[in-house]
This record gives C-alpha cells, structure tokens and sequence, in this order.
C-alpha cells in the first residue's frame, strides 16, 4: 500500500524536503503533492495563460483560480494531508487547505508550534492528530504502515 500524502502549507522554507526526507529515512511508501513551490510561477500563472490583466488585484484573482483548482485536484486524490504552520509567515492558505481537507473527509496532520494552540485551537480540533514537529508527523504515518 502506498499513501498519497498533501502537504499544505507555506512555500517560503525547506520544510516539504525535510518532510520528505524523514520519509525516505523510514522508507515509508509515500507519494507527496503539494502546491506550486515556483512562487514567481505559483504569483503569474494567471497572466501567462489568461494574457495580461488590467490591474494586479486581477493578476492574483486569476491566479487564485488556477491555483485553487490545482490545489483541490490534487488534494482530492490524497489520502492524506499534512498541514504546517509555522512562526515566521502569514497562514491563511495553509488555514483554507487544511479547513478544504476536513470537509472533504481526508485526515490531517496539523503542525503547529505550542504558541500557536489558542490562534488555531478550532481547526486543531477538527484535524485527526495535532503534533509540534516534522519528525512526530513522519512517525504518525509510520505507524499507519507498523505490522506490531
């Protein structure tokens, strides 16, 4: 059995390769999808399919969409999404994919840091397992696949 696993959250830091890599350290069959990493790519894609836009709150809208739909494409055929937020950037989309994952059914992870129990304490309350760390996240998954 191999697990599609989302993985939700900003796209500012190295933490999806950390994620991936505790993955191959426990040789865990694992698939990962995640949003567009490019954030030029991920900020312009609207423009480079749809022509130019007239203003820039048009620019992010129809870049929104794009990335919107991607996002809920590939999170439907997760079996699982691992949602970050971490201390250092604004997480209103890692909010939405992870509130998006709840109503479809698809568990969560949530990673978050202690200080930020209270600011998400409802959706932490929605997603299956609530953990601090990358490792703790991993370790969840390895148990999904332990035999004893």
């Amino acid at each position: 059995m191999e697990l599609t696993v989302y993985l939700a959250g900003e796209i500012h830091s190295n933490w999806r390769k950390e994620i991936k890599d505790l993955a191959t350290k426990q040789n865990l069959p694992l698939q990962f999808k995640g949003p567009m990493e490019n954030h030029d790519k991920s900020d312009k894609i609207g423009e480079m399919i749809l022509g130019k836009q007239p203003s820039n709150m048009l620019t992010d809208e129809a870049a929104s969409s794009i990335n919107n739909l991607r996002t809920q494409l590939l999170m439907k055929k997760s079996d699982v999404v691992i949602a970050l937020f971490g201390e250092e950037y604004k997480q209103w989309n890692t909010a939405m994919d992870a509130s998006r994952a709840i109503e479809a059914g698809i568990p969560v992870i949530l990673i978050r840091p202690e200080k930020l129990h209270h600011a998400l304490k409802e959706l932490a309350n929605k997603a299956q397992v609530v953990v601090e760390t990358p490792e703790q996240a991993i370790d969840i998954l390895a148990y999904v696949f332990a035999e004893e």
